[in-house]
């Protein structure tokens, strides 16, 4: 169907569409009289409005062009503003001690900044994370509009629209963000340089360094570690962000009777969708974490072997590296022999989790990952929406063909 006859179908073609819509018109106002009393709400005229307004805008959709540059403006902004707390989240996933040596929120945070500082501590793995951060979210809006309006203009129910168009908008982003995702990830876990303070197995320089250094011992597939993971945790993360904001602003708008909600509720409707996404999805995010920074015991081997070069070749110099160790779910005192995460299976490493540490194993950083969801997405989508209304400043009213 096309869009102009599906725009048609929303106003009143006969006498018997208008007799139905003056009957709920009429029971819209009995409705808003009982619960008022003596007061009565128009009810109609502001169900009208809000009709004319979803026209309009159905109308008047933004470009993909702009889509993509407020989403990947609004994204990259969320990443930059929540950066350090993902890496206190990454710390309490990935923290091999028994017991954990970061607890709380709080105690981690003061603990990283105390000991590591900010750029290498707090902030380690950002400049990994924009690499990936700018490009995925625009590649992921442009998908998301590009699936939503087919799946719109074809008469699906919005919500199955909404929720599949997020899964398979995160997928086709997802070849470009995962490899920053496993080095940020990695730095994160590490901190700073020869760090004291923490024993992540990792010691990379910079983030260059860390690529080269993983290309050269595990291989450039190693950049793709935890690929499966990672999109069964984001796929399902977006598909579920929004599908809640796009249905909750729904609700608001007809609330509020406008297509604009305002600011208050673009920030409670974004915030929301995106927290309640974060805490469902934490258990395969856990997942995520420890697969791409486990280190394997063939990794470990490999990874001898070439430091046993680096220093026959360089003898001269004396390197201060950490000892390697694996991520695992039970304690330090587990021998190697003990099975890592099988990244080729979520479901398996869903399993040992609990079987070693519990539903709290599932759940390790939830804390931290509530806030970042909540705050990213808030940032995100309100940014999202403010750009677009900017940009629609640039764009000719009429005349010219949507995009």
């Amino acid at each position: 169907m096309s869009l102009t006859s599906r725009l048609s179908n929303l106003l009143p073609q006969d006498t018997s569409v208008q007799e139905s819509v003056e009957s709920q018109r009429n029971g819209y106002a009995e409705f808003d009289s009982d619960i008022d009393g003596a007061r009565q709400i128009k009810r109609p005229r502001t169900m009208e409005k809000l009709v004319e307004e979803e026209v309009n805008f159905e109308l008047k959709r933004p470009p993909y062009l702009h889509s993509m540059l407020a989403g990947g403006i609004g994204g990259t902004s969320g990443d930059i503003l929540m950066h350090s707390l993902d890496t206190v989240k990454t710390r309490q996933q990935g923290d091999p001690h028994f017991p954990p040596k970061y607890s709380s929120l709080s105690d981690s945070y003061v603990k990283i900044f105390r000991q590591e500082g900010i750029r290498r501590g707090l902030y380690g793995g950002f400049t990994a994370a924009m690499l990936g951060s700018f490009p995925g979210t625009v590649i992921f809006f442009g998908s998301y509009e590009y699936f939503k309006r087919n799946m719109l203009d074809r008469d699906i129910n919005p919500s199955v629209a909404y929720l599949s168009s997020g899964f398979l908008a995160d997928f086709a982003a997802s070849i470009i963000y995962v490899p920053s995702e496993v080095l940020k990830t990695r730095l994160q876990l590490q901190g700073r340089y020869n760090n004291p303070f923490f024993n992540s197995g990792y010691n990379y320089k910079s983030t260059w360094d860390a690529a080269k250094t993983i290309a050269r011992t595990e291989g450039l597939g190693a950049l793709y570690s935890g690929y499966k993971a990672t999109i069964v945790r984001d796929l399902p993360f977006s598909a579920l962000q929004f599908a809640f904001y796009e249905q909750e602003r729904r609700f608001a708008q007809r609330w509020k009777g406008a297509h604009e909600i305002g600011l208050g509720l673009e920030i409670l409707t974004a915030v929301s969708a995106g927290g309640l996404a974060g805490v469902i999805t934490c258990p395969l995010d856990v997942v995520k974490t420890r697969t791409q920074t486990q280190i394997t015991p063939h990794d470990h081997a490999k990874n001898s072997q070439a430091s046993h070069m680096e220093k026959a070749i360089k003898s001269h110099k004396t390197s201060a590296k950490l000892p390697s160790r694996m991520i695992h779910s039970g304690p330090r005192t587990v021998p190697h022999s003990m099975p890592t995460l099988d990244t080729s299976s979520v479901l398996t490493g869903l399993k040992l989790i609990y079987k070693t540490e519990g539903v709290p194993g599932w759940f390790r950083g939830v804390g931290p990952r509530f806030v970042w969801t909540s705050v990213q997405s808030g940032t995100m989508l309100v940014l999202y929406q403010y750009l677009l209304k900017q940009l629609a400043r640039f764009q000719p009213t009429e005349g010219s063909a949507v995009i």
